[in-house]
């Protein structure tokens, strides 16, 4: 009788345990198995990510966004990074049907490019802040990002695009990794920056340096936004557009408009603009800077390729990607919008026009 009415006492008290603690284990499975929402912002986590100049990003973080169902072959994926100073959350518009990459018939990934301010950066980086963070490249962008596509266990995409720096990391994905993707959709990019696009990038890198507040990096606030605004009054279109917007009265305040916008962290800005203008796709294709040959880096592509340029872009000029879409044996989608570098999107339905039937066929 002893031994029995032991048991009932332990089996009470287990029992009134588990209606204890229950609730907090279902609660705590539910959120464990809370399915992700299409446009959820996620990190993958890639620790110590090793760049191309040996040198490390500690705790390194890759953020990205994701729509719409992969099937069950993996083979319906598209792969969206970012341009720059943009994040995944400007992206998403494109992220819908009728648009680049329509979710009801695509997985849709898209991804925050290292030093974007989302991805580590300057700007968030606890063990390497500001000027303490490693100098980057496009190819290193690329690399984190085929890290994140393997942790996903995606191994193959069906296309690859990008806008702007997003094309950039297209034409690097085509060589660093040619049998991953079928398709690859390069807009208002380039393989590897003119001259001109150099002098953009330094004029812009200098700027910041060069301002008072600089204090080689440790700001309190951002230096050189008047110098930006003024820049990109200038190069983000052409002169007959911005002359028929703009009246001279009117100048000034569109400039001060532009000066209060929220703008990208400039130690982040530096490490993307030098990312830019260190890109060159033939680098590795035929030995030293001299030796490069574009040549060699197309015969490696594998992919078929949509290339879509802007005429009148005084930001990323067009020639080296028209040059390249000529060795690749690419579709080629010139437009000659006043609107330049912006061109993306004022010829949107243009560029829809061609890029749904291209990932389509």
């Amino acid at each position: 009788m002893k031994t029995a009415s032991f048991c009932s006492r332990v089996f009470l008290f287990f029992f009134f345990l588990f209606l204890l603690v229950f609730p907090f284990f279902a609660e705590a499975q539910g959120h464990a198995a809370a399915p992700v929402k299409d446009g959820e912002l996620q990190f993958a986590k890639l620790g110590a990510f090793k760049l191309v100049n040996g040198q490390i990003i500690l705790d390194c973080r890759i953020g990205y966004r994701t729509f719409g169902h992969l099937n069950s072959e993996k083979s319906n994926a598209i792969f969206f990074p970012t341009w720059a100073s943009g994040v995944s959350e400007q992206l998403m518009r494109q992220a819908a049907p009728g648009k680049l990459a329509d979710p009801t018939k695509y997985f849709v990934i898209l991804v925050d490019a290292l030093a974007n301010g989302v991805s580590s950066s300057p700007s968030n980086s606890a063990l390497q802040p500001r000027m303490q963070f490693p100098m980057i490249t496009v190819r290193d962008m690329v690399n984190s990002q085929h890290e994140l596509l393997g942790q996903l266990g995606i191994h193959h995409v069906k296309a690859v695009m990008g806008i702007s720096m997003g094309g950039m990391q297209t034409f690097q994905w085509l060589v660093s990794y040619p049998d991953f993707m079928d398709k690859a959709i390069p807009i208002v990019g380039s393989p590897r920056l003119a001259p001109y696009d150099l002098v953009l990038w330094q004029m812009e890198i200098d700027a910041i340096k060069s301002d008072a507040t600089w204090n080689n990096g440790n700001y309190r606030e951002n230096p050189a936004k008047r110098r930006f605004a003024e820049f990109w009054v200038l190069m983000g279109e052409t002169p007959r557009r911005r002359n028929l917007e703009l009246t001279r009265e009117k100048v000034a305040e569109f400039l001060d408009q532009e000066t209060l916008k929220p703008a990208m962290d400039a130690n982040d800005h530096i490490r993307q603009m030098e990312a830019m203008m260190s890109l060159d796709v033939s680098d590795g294709f035929g030995g030293s800077s001299q030796e490069r040959s574009m040549e060699k880096a197309a015969a490696a592509v594998k992919a078929k390729v949509l290339v879509v340029i802007a005429t009148n872009d005084h930001v990323v000029t067009p020639g080296p990607a028209r040059e390249f879409a000529k060795l690749l044996g690419a579709d080629l989608l010139e437009l000659n919008s006043d609107c330049g570098h912006q061109t993306s999107g004022c010829e949107e339905a243009a560029i829809l026009a061609r890029v749904i039937p291209f990932l389509e066929k």
